[in-house]
């Protein structure tokens, strides 16, 4: 039997030890106070740094970069159509206080850096974990091995400085962000994040007397009725339905049965009594419509009911409907019948109202008759492929030719400035990224692929960052002092701080929506979950998605900034 306390076994056999750290840092990643978890990118470096100390194991470099790079191909791809949208003139607020928030991050970082003497590493590791940018921890490492005059010795050294500062500060950075975003704003300026968020629920959905509502907005429900009405009986199907929409009712008769036969649906069938009709609407519409005084006696028609219905997923690119609210679009022929059950912008769920714009690359949920639904679906835009298959091809290419575009570089005194193999991966991941928003028939790469290539492969890179630096974790923490707790704190608050008193009085963003502008800035995915949960809603999220896209790119960028600048 295999003694699995015997480190000596990880010595020939390292692959084992990293598969052994990720177990162990996502199940470090599980431990959670309220809405605020440590994350399986923190677990998984802890678990590194202390396996790493225990066996002595180094990990060839070669893994660390392949997973490193996959991760930021992937990050790239993610958030590339909410990038390039958020360049947009309805984007630039957000952008810009985005912006405002990780340059001063990065400037921060840099004084107390160099006012405290911290070499490249110790800096980045600073700005990485205060800013909660684990993406800073690779392109770092990368830009310290293309620093002049270091010896392999002193940039290995420097490097895992990188991964002893994140490790200090990123805990801290990750709780005082969603504190201090969640509860310490809104109480220094007495603000209900609830009421406020409630408030702006009600005028984003455009109250009007809409009966779409209602409790179970977009759960749609079939019912069967016999036709009873005389004011009904000689009437078309659009007739009836063009007059429920005139008195604020979305009531679709989506099959008729005659005579015990099924008829083929057609929008000009004339109604006769006795007929039965599927009836199909929102649930909130149903509540307030009695349906037994308008049509009839309400029967169960299993035949009848049991048509096939679909989701579909389909991305937005059609011109003629980009820019259109969600009201303007339920009012179009082709969407009769059918309804948009939910929509993801920038690969996250977006909390659409009826006065939500629906954009170029958001991906719409339609549900209805699968009869009426394709028709919709190619009226929108492109459906998405339900393939399980990932075009290798297209994610081979962007991170080869994105490879190749990092490995150029400028020399400026001497010292070589190229974006890295990693920094290109970054850049061709949010310009794949962006033509697949367009184009969503080229570059399939489902979410579960996605997922793999983003979360496990940061967790696998982060793994590997640990164990190959937990020799050296205690001398280096020692040398580094607690004092970097206490700046990593401050170089935490003061960016949130900053972006907060220029969106609030200078911009003069709703609170709610600044809140989310500022945990997407600094990327703090923990701190948007926190800001919801104290809002009651998910309006906040409206501000979250374009600034976390920006700060992804940027705050990745400031990995190599630093260290150039620390040199």
């Amino acid at each position: 039997m295999i003694d699995f306390l015997n480190r000596n076994i990880f010595q020939p056999y390292p692959e084992l030890l990293v598969f052994l750290t990720v177990a162990f840092g996502f199940l470090l990643g599980k431990v959670r106070y309220k809405a605020i978890a440590l994350g399986a990118v923190t677990g998984c470096l802890i678990a590194g740094l202390l396996l790493g100390a225990w066996t002595g194991v180094e990990i060839n470099g070669t893994v660390k970069s392949l997973f490193f790079i996959m991760f930021l191909f992937a990050l790239g791809y993610k958030v590339g159509p909410q990038f390039f949208r958020g360049l947009k003139t309805d984007g630039l607020p957000q952008v810009l206080n985005a912006v405002v928030v990780c340059v001063s991050g990065l400037l921060i970082c840099w004084v107390f850096a160099a006012m405290l003497g911290y070499g490249p590493g110790l800096s980045a590791g600073l700005l990485g974990g205060a800013l909660t940018q684990s993406a800073v921890i690779g392109v770092a490492q990368d830009a310290i091995g293309t620093l002049p005059g270091l010896s392999a010795s002193a940039a290995k050294s420097e490097a895992n400085f990188v991964a002893i500062g994140y490790a200090v500060t990123y805990p801290l950075g990750t709780i005082l962000c969603a504190m201090l975003l969640a509860n310490i704003l809104p109480r220094l300026y007495k603000k209900d994040l609830a009421a406020e968020s409630a408030l702006m629920a009600k005028e984003l959905d455009a109250p009007d007397g809409d009966p779409d509502l209602a409790e179970g907005y977009y759960e749609v429900v079939l019912r069967a009725y016999t036709i009873e009405r005389p004011d009904i009986v000689g009437r078309s199907i659009e007739d009836f339905e063009n007059q429920q929409r005139e008195l604020g009712h979305r009531i679709y008769l989506t099959r008729v049965r005659r005579d015990g036969q099924i008829l083929d649906h057609s929008q000009q069938t004339v109604l006769r009594e006795g007929d039965v009709v599927a009836v199909s609407a929102l649930r909130g519409s149903l509540v307030d419509y009695d349906a037994r005084t308008h049509i009839g006696m309400e029967t169960d028609d299993v035949e009848l009911l049991g048509y096939q219905t679909e989701s579909l997923h389909v991305v937005a690119s059609e011109k003629a409907q980009l820019g259109k609210s969600v009201s303007e679009l339920r009012r179009e022929p082709f969407m009769v019948g059918v309804y948009i059950d939910k929509i993801y912008r920038s690969g996250a769920e977006f909390p659409y109202r009826l006065s939500t714009k629906v954009e170029r690359g958001d991906t719409l949920v339609l549900t209805g008759p699968k009869r009426l639904v394709d028709p919709a679906g190619a009226a929108l835009g492109k459906p998405v492929p339900t393939s399980f298959a990932t075009d290798m091809v297209w994610v081979g290419l962007g991170i080869f030719l994105g490879g190749c575009l990092g490995i150029p570089a400028l020399t400026v005194s001497g010292v070589p400035i190229s974006l890295s193999t990693s920094g290109g991966a970054l850049i061709m991941g949010l310009v794949f990224g962006y033509i697949r928003g367009k184009y969503p028939t080229y570059g399939n790469v489902p979410p579960g692929a996605q997922w793999f290539m983003d979360t496990l492969g940061l967790c696998m890179f982060v793994a590997i960052v640990g164990i190959n630096a937990g020799p050296s974790f205690t001398s280096g923490l020692s040398e580094a002092g607690w004092g970097l707790l206490v700046f990593g704190a401050v170089a935490t608050v003061v960016p949130l701080i900053v972006g907060f008193l220029f969106g609030h009085y200078v911009q003069k963003i709703r609170f709610p929506v600044l809140m989310g502008v500022l945990a997407g800035g600094q990327t703090t995915t923990a701190a948007i979950g926190a800001i919801n949960e104290a809002s009651r809603s998910q309006v906040p999220t409206l501000g979250y998605t374009i600034p976390y896209a920006v700060g992804n790119v940027l705050l990745t960028i400031w990995g190599a900034v630093i260290v150039l600048l620390q040199h």
